[in-house]
């Protein structure tokens, strides 16, 4: 082959890989899903903006079990989840620790629960949606999410809450069945639901930023 051809093909490899870097956007201050792995400027604005709506909902606090008043639901696991699927699984890692640092200093052994179950929900969740972009993944993700973080509550509580609450460790495994797990089983369920329907609408308004 001649030299000029060479110089040719060269030449419109060039120019296509031009025209295919020209086509797509590359705005330094994008928030959109598909911003993935890009720290900008308007990226740690709304990471902050997720921790700060984290720590706000954590002190809206209800018992949501009949009796079972020292068990309290607040919604902050759904901005945890949120902030995952629409940034992957550092953001929810971010804001699930971030999201609890007041409540460290007036109660540190809930907030270490608190954190344990925010991570144990909302990492893997978006783990999996990061993989697979669909509906389908969002509920797979939410369920993984759930069992992973009713393991967590579980087991945590076995171990933590012995030590401040001056219980036995089988007092509360004697709690389990008929307090834990109906709670943090209808605790997940809201949170899955409401993240299912806000999670789409919310990312289509962070990737129009």
């Amino acid at each position: 082959m001649s030299v000029s051809s060479h110089t040719t093909s060269a030449s419109a490899a060039t120019s296509a890989a031009a025209s295919s870097s020209s086509a797509r956007p590359d705005n330094a201050h994008s928030t959109g899903v598909g911003d993935s792995g890009r720290w900008s400027t308007r990226r740690i604005a709304v990471y902050a903006l997720f921790v700060a709506l984290a720590m706000a909902t954590s002190f809206i606090e209800f018992p949501i079990i009949p009796g079972i008043q020292w068990l309290k639901y607040d919604p902050s696991g759904i901005v945890c989840l949120i902030a995952g699927f629409a940034f992957g699984p550092a953001a929810a890692a971010i804001v699930s620790v971030l999201g609890f640092v007041p409540h460290l200093f007036m109660d540190p052994w809930g907030t270490l629960m608190a954190v344990l179950v925010a991570l144990t929900l909302s990492v893997p969740a978006a783990i999996i949606y990061r993989r697979t972009r669909t509906r389908t993944g969002a509920l797979i993700g939410l369920l993984v999410g759930a069992v992973c973080a009713l393991a967590a509550a579980i087991v945590g509580n076995l171990i933590v809450t012995p030590i401040y609450a001056s219980m036995t460790v089988a007092q509360v495994a004697a709690l389990i069945v008929p307090a834990l797990l109906p709670f943090n089983l209808l605790k997940f369920a809201i949170h899955g639901v409401v993240t299912f329907l806000i999670y789409k609408p919310i990312s289509n308004l962070l990737n129009q930023q």
